[in-house]
Parts: C-alpha cells; sequence; structure tokens
C-alpha cells in the first residue's frame, strides 16, 4: 500500500490537523471529527449542515465557509459519522432559524442523520433533512435502498447555501435543496480501484483491459464491467444513461466533470470537451460548468458526470459569492 499516510488508524484526524492548519479560518475538531464556519452559529441564518464518510475530499468538509455549509461530520474513510458528531455539529452552528440536513443516500449516513434530528429536537433546534439521490446508475446498491447519493451534493450544498446566506427561512432553503436534487442526475465510471488504508487492499479488481461503469463512490458495483473504452465512448455511456432517465434536449444546464481521485487534469478537460459536444449535439445549453476533482473516491482512476437542469433562479444561486477551500468565487 502507497500512501502518503503516517498511520492508518490516524488517516482522518492526521488530514483535519492538515485541513485545519492550511485553512486558519475554519474550526476544526480533528478528534470529534467536525468544521465549522469561524463564523457559526450565526443568529438568524439557517445553518446547513452535511457530512459521510472521508475520502471524497473535497467534499464534505472542504465545502465549509461562506455561501456554503455551515459545518461538516467527517466519519472514517467510507464510514459513515456517528450521530454523536452530527448532533454536536448541529448544535454548534444553530442560530435559532433551524437546521438543514444535507445526506447522501446511503444506509448509514441516513439513519444516523436521523438519530441526529431526533437528538436535535429534544434540544429544541428544528431540522429539515434533504435526502440526495442522483445517481441514475443503479437502483439499489450495496449500500442503499434506493439510488446512491454522489456528485449531485456539490450542486445541492452550494445551492441552497447560497440562498440561506441571503437570509432565507428553513422550509425556502430546503425546498431548493430538494429541487437541485430532482433536477439532478450522475453517473460514475471506474478505470482502477482505490484502497482504503485500513484494509490495505482494493476494494475491487479490475482486469487490465477494463472498466466499471455505473460504480459508486465507495467502489460499489455498477451496471457492467466492460472492455476499456475512449473517452468520448465513455462520455456517451454516461450522458445516455442521464438523458434516458432525465430528458436533456431543450434544456440549460450545469455539467460536473468530477475526477474520482486518481485521474488527471488532463483526462478530465478530454471528458468534458466530449461531454459539450455530445450536449450540442443533443440540444442541450451548458450555461455553467466545472471540472476538477470536487466528490472523488480516495484514488479511483475515472470520472463521474453530473447534470443539473437550471432555471434562472438557480443559476443565480450557483453564480452567488463563496468562499471555501473546495470552491470559491466572486469574493
Amino acid at each position: 500500500m502507497r500512501k502518503l499516510i503516517n498511520a492508518p488508524a490516524d488517516v482522518v484526524s492526521d488530514a483535519l490537523r492538515g485541513l485545519a492548519a492550511a485553512h486558519p479560518s475554519l474550526r476544526v475538531d480533528p478528534e470529534q471529527g467536525t468544521v465549522l464556519r469561524a463564523d457559526a452559529p450565526r443568529a438568524g441564518k439557517v445553518a446547513l449542515v452535511s457530512g459521510g464518510g472521508s475520502g471524497h475530499e473535497p467534499l464534505h468538509a472542504g465545502f465549509v465557509g461562506h455561501g456554503m455549509l455551515d459545518a461538516a461530520c467527517c466519519g472514517e474513510v467510507f464510514t459513515s459519522p456517528v450521530p454523536d458528531q452530527i448532533i454536536a455539529a448541529t448544535m454548534a452552528v444553530d442560530g435559532g432559524a433551524g437546521v438543514v440536513h444535507l445526506v447522501k443516500n446511503y444506509t448509514g449516513d441516513v439513519m444516523n442523520f436521523q438519530l441526529a434530528a431526533e437528538l436535535a429536537e429534544d434540544e429544541d433546534i428544528e431540522v429539515t433533512s434533504v435526502i440526495i439521490d442522483d445517481d441514475v446508475a443503479v437502483e439499489d446498491s450495496t449500500f442503499t435502498a434506493g439510488r446512491r447519493g454522489t456528485g449531485a451534493t456539490l450542486f445541492v450544498e452550494k445551492i441552497a447555501g447560497a440562498l440561506a446566506e441571503e437570509g432565507a427561512g428553513l422550509d425556502a432553503v430546503a425546498a431548493v435543496a430538494r429541487e437541485v436534487n430532482e433536477r439532478s442526475r450522475s453517473f460514475g465510471v471506474a478505470l482502477s480501484p482505490c484502497t482504503v488504508p485500513a484494509a490495505g487492499t482494493p476494494t475491487f479488481e479490475l482486469g487490465d483491459d477494463e472498466m466499471e461503469l455505473g460504480i459508486g463512490i465507495h467502489g460499489e458495483p455498477g451496471r457492467e464491467r466492460v472492455k476499456i473504452a475512449t473517452a468520448a465512448e465513455i462520455v456517451d455511456a454516461a450522458l445516455g444513461a442521464i438523458d434516458a432517465d432525465m430528458p436533456l434536449s431543450g434544456a440549460e444546464v450545469l455539467v460536473l466533470v468530477n475526477g474520482m481521485g486518481g485521474t488527471p487534469l488532463i483526462e478530465q478537460y478530454i471528458a468534458y470537451a466530449a461531454a459539450a459536444a455530445w450536449l450540442e449535439d443533443h440540444g442541450a445549453t451548458v450555461v455553467r460548468r466545472l471540472v476538477g476533482p470536487y466528490v472523488t473516491s480516495l484514488e479511483m482512476a475515472g470520472c463521474m458526470i453530473s447534470v443539473c437542469r437550471m432555471t434562472p433562479e438557480l443559476t443565480r444561486l450557483w453564480d452567488a459569492p463563496v468562499e471555501t477551500p473546495g470552491l470559491r468565487w466572486g469574493r
């Protein structure tokens, strides 16, 4: 196992110490596994809390800051955060206007965030939960009942975070988060597996000439294993699956070409060129785009394409200023 770590048991806490040192504006508790905005809680502002297993950086801790999350809860690698982490973060950022929990649709995440929401009620904190389930690859998977929450998590955190930053109420922030999720779809492809430090072995095996279509962000099985294809063929498979589930013709879209952690940026841009051409050929108009490793799976090679059908209001909120370790513009 070739990894830039100290000890497998310390990967998350060591990474959080590094995050704290690199971004002193954040309030990081490496032992508790929480990351908070420096100015939280803000009186009268709806707070956004998300989280999940580590290994997907910059998701979620890298999206804490102005215009996005108020707090992130970091579980062990590919392991859900526990209710104690989530309730601690929720209480720390509650400004009296309520808290929205943004939860990827994985069984452990859903269960633990629900338990934390119940604990928050005991503390007179109003919590609304929004489940993110954008992955069109499979209906049920190793870790989910229903579709997985993947790349659209970034869309939801950014757009709902912008509305919360403007002072909108709890119902409005939760509603726009649900709207973004409903208007978003994702599909991922793996060219190589990844290795969880605590396990020390790859999460799955691929032949030298194989790739996995529809992979999950933890290495869960996808739709099928096929021979390695060109970037254009991979993009065609991904966007074809998205378009079959959510027709894109005539839509104005936000597109994310997301590196899974081990894919060089040069290859991500090759994939984006193919995606832009595909969308134009199929009658969609790209109004916003993002290319880079934003929702990763440790060192997995491959990409995930996420698409959101935009409205003028969603585009305005996407463009709103944001300043986090992983995403920043307009300030």
